[in-house]
């Protein structure tokens, strides 16, 4: 466990000889942590900023196959995707969790349910299971009551997963640290050591303590995601990624209502947008579009976004008069993506990459759900220069195995709750309820957080800063926006208590987390003056933008997909009757 007090002895530790060290805490630097933990590496991870604070923590917060990457011919892909989405789902009910989807099917969409019918069916067979299956208009409004029934002739239903993001990123650290790794927040990757064009060492500088240490471990992983060039860079190498930012729009729940995720193409560019339940929120993502600003400043969502996405709300959901005053909060994330020059960001491949570069190792590219394979895909590149004391296997599981009892004394939490604690935090779930105050053990009021998890967050997990702990610990930051300003009181009491905080420190950190918070998870300034003005101005925009003889190749694109689905399709159903007769000739020989 991280506490406060200790990070002094951590850093302490850092002179220590290391197997490894790996330089970002996000869901990659933390899988291959886990890892390199468990093949026996003296490891070492450290991150810049928080925990999950980049891309990780800014998701979608699905855990899926990608059922549009079959579309981009990215089998594979989708396959390893669907492979590791159903292990998660088996391991970590709780944190990860099985979602409804809706696709939708309009008359102004031309082969729409031929093509999802086929890619469904495509993406099931991959997945060794059948699940899809299409609805009548009638029948598809009573799973979205209050969808645009103009046009519509009905739609697809099948499943997918939800996660926290951050959280996983967490639970995967802390069991790498309860087994013997060594993480550590807000210390900077200042300079690679380089000798005769290798890289031997890494200058590391505690951006809290301003303390710098040269350590030299025998192995160094740059997983900083879309940072990864910066290292890359010291060593001459050119430029692999192309950042893309992805932003969402949070809503009530009441006020937008859906039971399950909605899918369905943008009118104005045929781009697939989701709207979805989450934390008792709703959230509507995602954008893709590159991002050219700082990747130190905290990513924002634009004008052009808000408007494209509240563009799309309005397509689907008419009815519900839903407008920016409606809007909680907003995030944006950006994505390592591996550049090959498409001019249509989507188009570009979520493949990733391991490079070997003057002793440089870099992992960049992929997706949260595929953590695992990135992570043993490293693993193969380091055991060729420094063997590991335990073979690696990917036949043991992604996250350690909780009884599901392990609450079954706690008889005044729901069954609902014991499980989002056992998924969220595995084998420490007891210790967030033990360590709650009198009347802790309740949920923070509009929200599916229990104020012990604050406590347990900023008493355990590696808190530095406000916004470490409400929006990565916790996601109240997201859920509640600006009314968690009425609980202040409350977790100022809880952050001096864990952490030691002074009025004069809450004053300073409260302060710290307004701005940060209206800056980067609201409204932008110039937008929160113009209200209903900025669909008018900004769909304008994107309705120029949007030429006939580009929806016309989009159609082509689609039709051609189709094709690409039905023969894949074709091929694949020879292939298990193949597989099938194959197994059923060995049967027969034994």
């Amino acid at each position: 466990m991280w506490f406060s007090m200790r990070r002094g002895e951590i850093w302490d530790s850092l002179i220590h000889e290391w197997d490894i060290l790996i330089i970002g805490g996000g869901i990659t630097g933390a899988g291959i942590f886990r890892e390199a933990v468990r093949a026996g590496y003296h490891t070492l991870l450290v991150d810049k900023k928080d925990f999950a604070w980049g891309t990780s923590s800014r998701s979608t917060k699905l855990v899926h196959g990608g059922l549009r990457y079959l579309k981009q011919g990215k089998v594979s892909l989708t396959r390893m995707s669907i492979k590791e989405r159903d292990i998660l789902l088996e391991e970590a009910p709780g944190l990860i969790d099985p979602l409804g989807f809706l696709l939708t099917v309009y008359e102004r969409e031309p082969s729409a349910r031929w093509i999802f019918e086929a890619g469904l069916t495509i993406y099931e067979l991959l997945a060794l299971q059948w699940g899809h299956q299409y609805y009548d208009a009638n029948d598809f409004r009573s799973f979205a009551p209050y969808i645009k029934t103009n046009g519509l002739e009905g739609g697809f239903r099948y499943g997918d997963a939800k996660t926290d993001d951050s959280r996983l990123v967490l639970r995967v650290i802390r069991e790498a640290v309860r087994d013997g790794g060594v993480a550590i927040n807000y210390v900077n990757a200042k300079e690679l050591i380089i000798k005769d064009n290798q890289v031997k060492g890494l200058v590391l500088a505690d951006e809290v303590d301003k303390k710098s240490i040269a350590i030299f471990p025998k192995i160094i992983v740059n997983a900083t995601g879309a940072w990864a060039d910066r290292l890359r860079g010291e060593i001459n190498m050119s430029p692999k990624l192309r950042p893309l930012r992805g932003s969402h729009l949070i809503f009530p729940s009441w006020r937008l209502p859906v039971a399950q995720a909605v899918s369905f193409l943008h009118p104005y560019d045929g781009r697939p947008v989701m709207i979805l339940p989450w934390e008792g929120i709703t959230l509507v993502g995602t954008t893709d579009v590159d991002h050219y600003e700082d990747l130190d400043i905290e990513p924002s969502i634009s004008q052009d976004e808000i408007a494209y996405l509240m563009a799309a709300v309005e397509s689907v959901f008419p009815s519900l008069n839903i407008t920016i005053k409606d809007i909680l909060s907003t995030f944006s994330g950006v994505r390592p993506v591996i550049g090959t020059g498409k001019i249509n960001p989507s188009e570009e491949s979520r493949d990733h990459i391991v490079l070997d570069e003057n002793g440089l190792i870099t992992v960049t590219g992929g997706k949260l759900t595929t953590f695992r394979r990135i992570a043993l895909d490293t693993l193969k590149v380091i055991e060729k220069k420094v063997p590991p004391k335990n073979k690696i296997s990917d036949n043991v599981s992604v996250l350690n195995q909780i009884e599901k009892s392990v609450l079954d004394n706690y008889p005044g939490l729901s069954e609902t709750c014991k499980r989002k604690l056992v998924g969220r935090y595995g084998e420490e779930a007891p210790y967030i309820i033990d360590g709650g105050h009198i009347g802790e053990n309740q949920y923070v009021p509009g929200s599916k957080t229990l104020w012990s998890e604050i406590r347990w967050g900023a008493k355990c997990e590696g808190v530095i800063h406000l916004d470490d702990l409400l929006l990565r610990r916790v996601r109240l930051g997201l859920t509640l926006g600006r009314e968690i300003q009425q609980y202040y009181p409350k977790i100022e009491e809880i952050c001096h208590e864990e952490l030691g905080w002074n009025k004069t420190k809450w004053v300073e950190e409260k302060n710290r987390y307004e701005e940060l918070w209206l800056k980067h998870y609201f409204l932008p300034p110039e937008i929160s003056m113009k209200h209903n003005h900025i669909k008018a101005e900004s769909m304008a925009h994107y309705k120029k933008n949007i030429k006939t003889s580009d929806r016309e190749i989009l159609n082509i694109r689609l039709i051609g997909s189709a094709t690409l689905f039905i023969l894949f399709l074709i091929s694949t159903i020879f292939f298990w009757i193949y597989r099938l007769k194959r197994l059923e000739s060995k049967d027969h020989m034994f």
